[in-house]
């Protein structure tokens, strides 16, 4: 056997679904084996792997043993003549393993290799080739020379970003996304190191490789996408914290002495600098726009002030503690009320903004009212001051959005425009899954494969998408995978890199659609929402519905069972819903045999009793009945029974 491909997953089942399709894919030309080693999600992954891939080896872990000891697991096990560690948040071409393993036989000094990988977006991703991370260029790093100066050989060792992107090198480390390793390799110089839990073990690898004798090569000429999806955001403080211990566990086992120490030494001076910047990051976060408000509603009272002393009195009406002290305290009462209405959570609001100044304004009034008549200096400047703060905070807010000051600007939710590339039949399918999400977006058509894709909606082929992206003012194209090969996939985001556009990818038979940059990137997985019957606070609820609605209609029953030819039936399916028996609403009577629908209580009524001939129309049953079950809802009861009352007694 050539290849033995090793996905260690967490809690990410849809990016693992569209990642197994793409590997099954790419080991049609080569002879392999797939091992899912999970663990212990509690997002479905195990299921769907059973379900979907029963030809993978599924690996279930009863608890989270961490990257290393799960990969190891597999590698015990694996027969493959060349080991693929795989993230699942990764797609892959179709000729990617034919090429990978073509490159290694050619080159017997090959002790590992890695890929050129782009994101979401297709941006290349910098980490596909990698250095040493010497306390010299972990300091580079660490304090930004590298990015300042990423051509330099003495600045830019850690991406080695003075390397052609396109060129095959040696290179130090491999990224642990894709990393292809020879089995003998292996052997000779040992398995991953579990003392690394996350992070850290692709470069004790990588290193210990090269001392094995080997090389470790960047491989460019195939290329695959990698979401960068880890169990910490990359962003976070927690994520700097694990990724540096990780790096001076490796610095306390491969350095001598002093080396190990000063590099320790800067890791954590590095960890309380992040950690100092975190904190700072986030008080200004949080107070920016607060102290901003403020500033601008105090300019306002500065020149408001004389200008109605001018209109209605004299210059220096006003004594100075009207402004020193007085109007701090009404800037208080409107920061306090945009406050509790929501007004500082991002994306900003310009409802709650507005809302919040007229709640300030409403205190201020009331407050004034109160106090003694020498604090009472003017109605008018407070009704000019609050509506100075609703259209300049408005207004503010609204310029930073046009500047993309995303942190700043205000929720203003506009359409995306959405183009679907695939065959007619997965091009609807996928556009009906948009539908039922709850995406707020615009179809704008159909991208044709090739000459047999015809029809209204197809605005053009995947040879145009530079002119349909420009002359559409396309925001997003999803690629159906059933359609589209991985490969053409990757090569059209390549070729559009410089427009800002997103891209999504739905796999084959699955009611996800994933893409862009990462996996805890909002928006970048479109889900259908599903509120199942079968979840167990809806049948609580379903419960509660049932047993207070059927115990009311027994109390009121001396007059309720006029409403009834069959005053007994009723009474009788009336005390059957409240001792659990029956329920006012099942499945509607189906001619098909459906397993899949969750089992609930016999109804008396149905979601057919909400339409007439609810009988003849077995299919249009079916679906009503799928509908329920997938979207339940208490209110839906509560419809039925209200359009079906007639039918209680029957």
């Amino acid at each position: 056997m050539e290849l033995s491909v090793i996905i260690v997953n967490y809690n990410v089942k849809h990016f693992l679904e569209q990642c197994l399709h793409s590997v099954l894919k790419a080991t049609k030309t080569v002879s392999s084996e797939i091992f899912v080693v999970d663990n212990n999600s509690v997002d479905g992954s195990n299921q769907l792997v059973k379900e979907k891939f029963p030809q993978v080896h599924l690996i279930e872990n009863k608890g989270n043993v961490g990257f290393s000891k799960a990969n190891n697991q597999a590698i015990r096990l694996a027969k493959g003549k060349y080991i693929l560690l795989l993230n699942p948040d990764t797609v892959v071409e179709e000729d990617t393993f034919t090429k990978i393993i073509q490159f290694m036989d050619e080159h017997p000094d090959a002790g590992g290799l890695g890929v050129k990988m782009i994101d979401g977006k297709g941006n290349f991703l910098p980490e596909s080739k990698r250095g040493l991370p010497t306390p010299w260029v972990a300091f580079c790093k660490m304090f930004g020379l590298s990015k300042l100066f990423p051509k330099s050989k003495k600045f830019g060792k850690y991406h080695l970003s003075y390397l052609n992107e396109n060129e095959t090198h040696q290179v130090e480390v491999l990224a642990g996304a894709f990393m292809l390793l020879r089995k003998e390799t292996l052997e000779k110089v040992g398995l991953l190191d579990e003392t690394f839990f996350m992070y850290g073990e692709d470069i004790d690898l990588s290193y210990r490789i090269t001392q094995g004798g080997y090389k470790n090569y960047y491989f460019p000429e195939t290329t695959i996408i990698h979401y960068k999806g880890e169990s910490t955001k990359k962003g976070s403080l927690n994520y700097v914290k694990v990724f540096y211990k990780a790096m001076i566990i490796f610095a306390q086992k491969h350095f001598s002495g002093g080396k190990a120490n000063a590099f320790s030494l800067l890791l954590n001076l590095a960890i309380w600098f992040r950690a100092l910047l975190s904190v700072l990051h986030r008080i200004i976060d949080r107070i920016f726009l607060p102290v901003l408000d403020a500033i601008f509603i105090f300019i306002g009272f500065l020149l408001l002030t004389p200008l109605w002393e001018n209109i209605r009195y004299e210059p220096g009406y006003y004594p100075p503690d009207f402004l020193h002290w007085v109007v701090p305290v009404y800037i208080l009462f409107w920061l306090a009320a945009i406050f509790s209405s929501g007004g500082y959570k991002k994306p900003v609001n310009l409802l709650h903004v507005a809302r919040g100044i007229l709640w300030g304004t409403i205190a201020i009034l009331l407050v004034y009212s109160l106090v003694d008549e020498e604090y009472r200096f003017s109605r008018a400047l407070i009704l000019l001051g609050s509506v100075w703060a609703a259209l300049l905070l408005i207004i503010y807010r609204l310029v930073f959005h046009k500047m993309k000051w995303k942190a700043f600007g205000p929720d203003i939710k506009r359409s995306k425009k959405i183009a679907i590339a695939g065959h007619p039949a997965e091009a609807a399918r996928v556009r009906e899954i948009l539908q039922q999400t709850r995406i707020k977006s615009e179809f704008a058509g159909f991208i044709s494969i090739d000459e047999t894709d015809r029809g209204e909606q197809y605005i053009g082929s995947l040879n145009q998408l530079n002119e349909i992206v420009r002359i559409n003012r396309i925001d997003e194209i999803i690629f159906c995978a059933e359609n589209i090969s991985s490969a053409e996939i990757i090569r059209a985001m390549l070729e559009l890199t410089s427009l800002d556009i997103d891209f999504k990818i739905a796999p084959p038979e699955s009611i996800s659609i994933i893409g862009s940059n990462s996996i805890h990137t909002a928006g970048d997985l479109y889900v259908v929402h599903i509120n199942a019957i079968s979840k167990p606070a809806n049948r609580r609820r379903k419960r509660l519905f049932d047993f207070s609605t059927a115990l009311t209609f027994l109390m009121l029953s001396p007059f309720l069972v006029w409403l009834f030819n069959k005053k007994g039936r009723f009474l009788k399916n009336a005390w059957q819903v409240v001792i659990g028996k029956k329920s006012w609403v099942g499945y509607a009577q189906s001619t098909e045999n459906h397993p899949e629908l969750p089992a609930i209580k016999t109804g008396i009524l149905s979601p057919a009793d909400m339409f007439d001939n609810s009988s003849s129309e077995p299919k249009r049953n079916h679906r009503l009945n799928v509908l329920y079950a997938r979207n339940y809802s208490v209110l839906t009861d509560a419809e039925i029974l209200l359009k079906g009352w007639k039918y209680l007694g029957k």
